[in-house]
C-alpha cells in the first residue's frame, strides 16, 4: 500500500441530471490521516460528491480514486476498508447495540473489539438496551459504532450532527477527535461551520456544485478576510474596534498611549475572521458577481 498517496483524488468531477449540474467540475485531495471537511448550504453538492466517493453514485465524468480505487466499481476490496454514516438511516429495531454491533463485526474480516468500538461509540451506558428506545443522540451514536466496527482506514461522515442537541454535538464532536487519534482519514460534510472549525484539518467551501475555496479553517481568506480585528476600552469605557492587514504597529501604538497614562489597556484582543466570516464572504461576493451579470 502506498502510504504517500493521497486517500481521496478527484479531478473534475461533474454530475449532472438532465440540465442540472449538481456537481461542476470539482478537484481535490484528502490525505491519508486527514479530516478533511466539505462546507456549504443545503444543495451544494456535498452529499452528491459523498455518494460518488462511497460507490453509491454513478459520475458523468472525471477521475474519482478513494483508497487507490474507482469507487464506481464498488470493488470488494474497497468497501471493506470504508465506514460509512449516512445522513439518516434505519436499522433492527428489536435487538441492543451490542448486538447489532456483534453482528456487524462478523461481516468484516479483521473487525475491532465490540467492547472497544462500544465505548468509543459512547454506548458503554446503553449496549443493554433495545435500539427502539434509543434517545434520537444514542441511535446517532449507534450509526458511528457500525461504521467503525470494521477498523475501516476512511470514514465519511454526511451530516452526522444534524438535529442534535449542544450535549450530543460535542460527543459525536469527541468520537470524531478519538478516530483522528487513532489515525483514521476521515470526510466529513456539514453545514456547521464551527463544526467544521473544531475538528477539520481543512476545508473545502463548495457552492452550486463548485469549489470556492479550500484550506485549513484557520488559514482561509479572501480580500478583507485576511485582516485582523483589534478592540480595546477606550479612556471613557466604551468599546472600539478596528481593522487592520498588520496589527504590530497599531498595538505598539495603543499600549504606548496606555503607558505613558498610566492607565491599563482593557479588554484588549486580536482577532482573525472566523470561518463562518469567511463563508459569508465568499458566497456574498459570488452573489454580487452573479447579480452584476
Amino acid at each position: 500500500m502506498d502510504t504517500t498517496a493521497p486517500a481521496i483524488l478527484v479531478r473534475d468531477l461533474h454530475k449532472a441530471y438532465g440540465a442540472v449540474q449538481a456537481v461542476g467540475g470539482i478537484d481535490f485531495e484528502v490525505a491519508r490521516g486527514e479530516v478533511f471537511g466539505l462546507l456549504g448550504p443545503n444543495g451544494a453538492g456535498k452529499t452528491t460528491t459523498v455518494e460518488i466517493l462511497e460507490g453509491y453514485r454513478e459520475r458523468t465524468s472525471g477521475i474519482v480514486s478513494v483508497l487507490g480505487h474507482d469507487p464506481g466499481a464498488r470493488p470488494r476490496a474497497l468497501r471493506e476498508r470504508l465506514g460509512i454514516v449516512l445522513q439518516s438511516s434505519g436499522t433492527y429495531r428489536h435487538v441492543t447495540p451490542r448486538e447489532l454491533v456483534t453482528h456487524w463485526a462478523g461481516l468484516y474480516p479483521s473487525p475491532r473489539d465490540v467492547d472497544e468500538v462500544l465505548e468509543l461509540a459512547g454506548l458503554g451506558e446503553c449496549e443493554a438496551v433495545l435500539v427502539r428506545r434509543l434517545s434520537g443522540g444514542q441511535a446517532r451514536r449507534l450509526d458511528f459504532a457500525l461504521a467503525l466496527v470494521g477498523d475501516p482506514e476512511l470514514i465519511f461522515l454526511d451530516e452526522p450532527t444534524t438535529g442534535f442537541d449542544p450535549a450530543a454535538r460535542r460527543a459525536a464532536w469527541e468520537t470524531v477527535r478519538a478516530l483522528a487519534d487513532l489515525g483514521k482519514t476521515v470526510l466529513l460534510t456539514t453545514h456547521y461551520l464551527d463544526e467544521a472549525q473544531a475538528l477539520c484539518d481543512r476545508v473545502a467551501i463548495v457552492k452550486h456544485g463548485r469549489i470556492l475555496a479550500v484550506g485549513a479553517p484557520a488559514e482561509l481568506g479572501v480580500g478583507e478576510s485576511s485582516r485582523y480585528r483589534v478592540s480595546w476600552r477606550d479612556e471613557d469605557g466604551a468599546l472600539v474596534a478596528r481593522e487592520t492587514d498588520d496589527p504590530t504597529a497599531l498595538l505598539h501604538q495603543l499600549t504606548s498611549a496606555a503607558l505613558a497614562r498610566g492607565q491599563a489597556l482593557c479588554d484588549l484582543s486580536v482577532t482573525r475572521p472566523s470561518l463562518e466570516d469567511v463563508y459569508l464572504e465568499l458566497t456574498a461576493e459570488r452573489r454580487e458577481v452573479q447579480d452584476a451579470r
